[in-house]
This record gives structure tokens, sequence and C-alpha cells, in this order.
């Protein structure tokens, strides 16, 4: 047990069904077993399952086709070597739920002036969410929340918070949830660091950490709806369904 990767569930359940892959259980050009299949197989939860999918994307070896499902593509990792598995989207963004939550509600009790000045003007480049300006604004979002960090006048707690957003920028399997996510339309969203932001200027601690809970769920919630992965038998039933009123017209 000493490998990091078990210590991931997420990675753990990635490699078995890698395994699964490599031994030909899961032939190139079919499909892998739904979602909510995989979940009680494994005994985990959606999420974890979607990291592990999102894993194996990363390795190249599965394609995820929406509205028909997971399909094999490959029996070998890109380069022949997996992708190191680093900290999974959603266990992520559950511990920054946690950790920033407390630190909002902390901030709101110690925040300056100057502090509050600032968290105003990277609202302001946060806003701009063009295509163009994508970078800027995902700058300015790391750049508020460290802001937070540091108003609440604790080395640990701003230590954390910086860590949890270097691992998401350094994590494969969350990059490319992200570029799904953008695809999907979610972007930083300025209506809900507004109201951080209000709350902390009211130097309301639990409002504070309230609005920061809020705007991590929100962030976790889309991006299970940006990489949902349809069950095929929908896809079929909808197939099934527009035949039979053709051939009721015909």
């Amino acid at each position: 047990m000493s490998d990091p990767e078990f210590r991931r569930l997420y990675a753990r359940i990635s490699r078995e069904i890698g395994r699964k892959i490599m031994a030909g259980v899961y032939p190139v050009g079919e499909r892998l077993p739904a979602e909510r299949v995989l979940a009680q197989t494994y005994g985990v939860s959606r999420p974890t399952v979607r990291e592990a999918i999102i894993a194996l994307e990363v390795d190249q070896l599965v394609e995820v086709r929406m509205g028909s499902g997971v399909f094999v593509t490959a029996t070998v990792p890109k380069g022949g070597v997996r992708v190191e598995p680093d900290m999974g989207p959603f266990e992520l963004l559950e511990a920054r739920r946690a950790i920033e939550g407390e630190t909002c509600a902390l901030a709101a009790q110690r925040i300056s002036d100057d502090d509050l000045d600032q968290l105003r003007q990277l609202l302001t480049v946060m806003g701009d969410v063009r295509a163009e300006n994508l970078e800027s604004s995902e700058k300015a979002d790391y750049a508020f929340h460290l802001c937070i960090a540091r108003a609440s006048q604790n080395g640990g707690l701003v230590a954390s918070v910086d860590m949890l957003w270097k691992a998401r920028d350094r994590s494969p399997q969350y990059q490319l949830m992200s570029a799904k996510a953008h695809a999907a339309g979610v972007f930083p969203r300025l209506k809900e660091h507004v109201a951080i932001l209000d709350a902390l200027i009211a130097h309301d601690p639990a409002r504070a950490r309230q609005a920061m809970r809020r705007h991590i769920s929100r962030v976790l919630e889309e991006f299970m709806a940006a990489t949902e992965v349809h069950e095929i038998e929908q896809a079929r039933n909808r197939v099934a369904q527009q035949r039979e009123r053709f051939a009721a017209g015909a």
C-alpha cells in the first residue's frame, strides 16, 4: 500500500479498469459499463468514477462520446506509460470547499481596507471572461482567493490555499476537466465572488463562510454537469422514437 496511486481512490479505480482494458476484458471499440454500474461494482461514488474515467482519458485509453458513453480506444497508454496520478478534480474541490470556507470566515474578522480594495480590483479583471481574456480572468480568480487567504493572517491557511490552487494547475486530470467545463460555458462567476466580497465588507464570518462554500459547491456541480456521460441506451431510445415518428408519418 506504499504506492501513492492507491492513496487516491479514483486512481485505484482507474488502474483496475485500465488493467481490464489492457487484458482485453474491454476490447478496443467497445463501450465501458455505464457510470452507475461502475460505481456499484467498485462501491464508490459517481464523482469518483468520473475522476477515474478522466484519468483514463488523459492516458488516451478511452474516449467519452457525449450521448453515447465511454469507449475504449487503445490498450496501451500514449507513450507506453500511464500519466502519474495527481489530486483528483473532485477531491481537490472538496478540499478547497472545506479549507477556503473556514479561511474566508477568519478573513472576515481580520480583513483590511487595502485587502478589500485589492479584491474589488480583481473583480474588475475577473468579470471580463471573453475568450481572449480568459487567462487573465483565471489568474485574477486565483489572486482573489489567495488575497482572502492572506487576509486571514494565518500562514498555514495561506500555504494550504496556495498549494491547492497550484495542485489544480499541475494536475493533468484537473486540466482536462477544466477544458471540458470551459467548452460547456463554465467560467468564473462574478456574482458569486461579489457575494463573497460583500460578506467580507460586512465582516460577517458566517455569511463569508457560506458564500465561499456555496461558490465552490457550484463549481463542483457544474464540473459534474459539464462532464456528464449519458448512457447509450438513452441515445438508442431517442433514435427509436424518431424512427417511430417517421414511420407513422410515411
